[in-house]
C-alpha cells in the first residue's frame, strides 16, 4: 500500500481538476447553441421563453427536421434563422445607419463554434413548402436577424430598413388592438430593422417615438406571418422589461391550438446524433477524458515505487528449497509423529466445517457430526487417518499418511468415485 501512495495522490489531484471542471462547465450549460436558440440559456439566448410558454400550458415543441416535411398548416417560430439567398436591396441606407455601432449592425446571422458549419439556411423547396404551408391556413412567426431581404420577405412583399445603431432601446406600442397584443400596453427592446409593409398588412408594434412599424401581420393565403425586426425582443434578457413577457404569450396564444413548433433544425439540431455531437455539446468528452485518465492510471498501477519485487522464478525456486530444506529437518530429527499429527489435524479441520462444527473438535467428533450428515465415507476416512497418525513412525508411513489425507480430501466433492475410504493408509 505504501507504494501505490504516490498514485493516490495523483489520482486525486487529476479528479479535482476534472471535477472542477465539470463545476465550471455546468455554470456555462447550454452555451453551445445559437444565439435565440430555444436551448442556449444565456442572455442571447431563448430558452426563458420556450420555458415560459411550457410552463404557462401553451403547446410548444422544438422543431428539429426541415421544412420539407411540413404537411398541411402548421403553426412554426423561427427565430434567426437563415435564409438562402439573403441581399441588401439598399446598401448605402445599412452603412448609414450602422455608424456609431451600438452592437446590433452585424447583417450576418450569429452562429456558435461548428454551427457556422452546422446550421443549415432554409433552402428553395424548404421555403416552398413553408409558404405552402402558411397558405393552406398556418400561422408564421418570422424574426430576422439585420435588415437583409430574402425570397421569404419578398414573397410577403416585405421591405426591412436597417434602424440606426445609435439610437438607444426602443419602447415599442400596440398599433391597434389585437389577439397579438392583449394585455400589453408597451414593450421594451433594441430594434434591428423598421418594416415596409404591402397595403394589406397590419401593424402590431410601433416605434413610440419614430411612430414606425416593428412588428406587423402579413395575411397569405389562408394563413397569416407575424414579422418582427427585434430580434432581442425574444431573448432570455429581454423578458423581464415591460409587458415583453406578456407580449410573446398573447403571440403564442393567438398562433391556435395546434402545436407550436420552434425551429431547431436551422439552428444545427437534427433527430440525428452522433458521438461527436453528444461530445461537443454535452460534454461527453469529459467522461472520454475520464476513462482515458483511469485507463492511464491502471497503466501507471501495474508499474512499483519503492524497491524492485525478486522475479517470480526465484521466488517459485525459493520456495521449493524451503520446502525441502524443512523436510530434511523432520528426517534427520525424526520428527514423523510431529508431522503426522499436523496432517490429521490439517484434515480434522477442513472437514469440522462441512460437519457444521468448531475448528478445534477433536477427530472422532468431527466424525460423528459427517456420519449424522450422511458423509460416511468422509467420517470413515479420518478416523483411518488419526489412527493412523499416532504409529507413523518412519518415512514411508509417513507418505501413504499424506496421501490418504489427499484423497480424503478430493472426496468432499467427488468427481464419480464412490468406493468408501476404508482400510489403513
Amino acid at each position: 500500500m505504501r507504494d501505490r501512495f504516490p498514485l493516490l495522490v495523483i489520482g486525486a489531484l487529476l479528479l479535482t481538476a476534472v471535477l472542477g471542471t465539470l463545476l465550471v462547465r455546468s455554470a456555462a450549460r447550454a452555451s453551445f447553441a445559437d444565439p435565440l436558440s430555444t436551448y442556449r440559456a444565456e442572455q442571447n439566448g431563448t430558452r426563458a421563453l420556450f420555458l415560459l410558454a411550457k410552463e404557462s400550458g401553451l403547446p410548444v415543441v422544438r422543431r428539429m427536421s426541415d421544412l420539407r416535411l411540413l404537411n398541411g398548416p402548421a403553426s412554426l417560430v423561427l427565430l434567426s434563422v437563415e435564409m438562402n439567398e439573403a441581399h441588401e436591396q439598399d446598401p448605402d441606407q445599412t452603412q448609414l445607419a450602422a455608424q456609431n455601432d451600438a452592437g446590433l449592425s452585424d447583417e450576418e446571422t450569429p452562429h456558435t463554434g461548428f454551427n457556422t458549419y452546422r446550421a443549415h439556411p432554409v433552402d428553395a423547396a424548404e421555403l416552398k413548402q413553408l409558404l405552402a404551408s402558411v397558405e393552406a391556413g398556418g400561422t408564421l412567426v418570422y424574426v430576422p436577424w439585420g435588415s437583409q431581404e430574402n425570397a421569404l420577405l419578398d414573397a410577403l412583399h416585405v421591405t426591412l430598413d436597417k434602424a440606426d445603431t445609435s439610437l438607444p432601446m426602443r419602447t415599442l406600442v400596440p398599433a391597434m388592438p389585437t389577439p397579438y397584443t392583449r394585455g400589453v400596453e408597451r414593450v421594451e427592446a433594441r430594434v434591428q430593422a423598421y418594416l415596409r409593409l404591402p397595403e394589406d398588412a397590419i401593424p402590431v408594434l410601433d416605434d413610440e417615438r419614430l411612430d414606425r412599424p416593428v412588428a406587423a401581420l402579413v395575411p397569405h393565403g389562408e394563413g397569416q406571418v407575424l414579422i418582427l425586426g427585434a430580434p432581442e425582443l425574444a431573448m432570455n434578457q429581454a423578458l423581464a422589461r415591460a409587458d415583453n413577457a406578456q407580449f410573446w404569450l398573447s403571440t403564442l396564444a393567438a398562433m391556435g391550438s395546434r402545436p407550436i413548433e420552434f425551429d431547431e433544425y436551422h439552428h444545427g439540431f437534427t433527430n440525428e446524433r452522433s458521438i461527436i455531437d453528444f461530445a461537443r455539446r454535452y460534454g461527453l468528452h469529459f467522461a472520454v477524458a475520464q476513462l482515458l485518465l483511469g485507463v492511464a492510471l491502471w497503466a501507471v498501477s501495474l508499474k512499483r515505487f519503492g524497491r524492485p519485487l525478486p522475479p517470480a522464478e526465484a521466488v517459485r525456486v525459493g520456495s521449493t528449497d524451503a520446502l525441502f530444506a524443512m523436510g530434511r529437518l523432520y528426517r534427520e530429527g525424526r520428527h514423523h509423529a510431529f508431522a503426522a499429527g499436523l496432517i490429521a489435524q490439517g484434515l480434522t479441520q477442513q472437514l469440522a466445517l462441512y460437519a457444521g462444527m468448531p475448528a478445534q473438535s477433536p477427530a472422532r467428533a468431527v466424525s460423528q457430526g459427517l456420519s449424522a450428515r450422511g458423509r460416511e465415507d468422509l467420517a470413515q476416512g479420518l478416523l483411518a487417518v488419526a489412527n493412523a497418525a499416532s504409529s507413523a513412525t518412519t518415512d514411508t508411513a509417513l507418505q501413504h499418511l499424506a496421501a490418504h489425507a489427499a484423497r480424503v480430501r478430493e472426496r468432499i466433492h467427488p468427481a464419480g468415485d464412490s468406493r468408501p475410504l476404508t482400510g489403513t493408509p
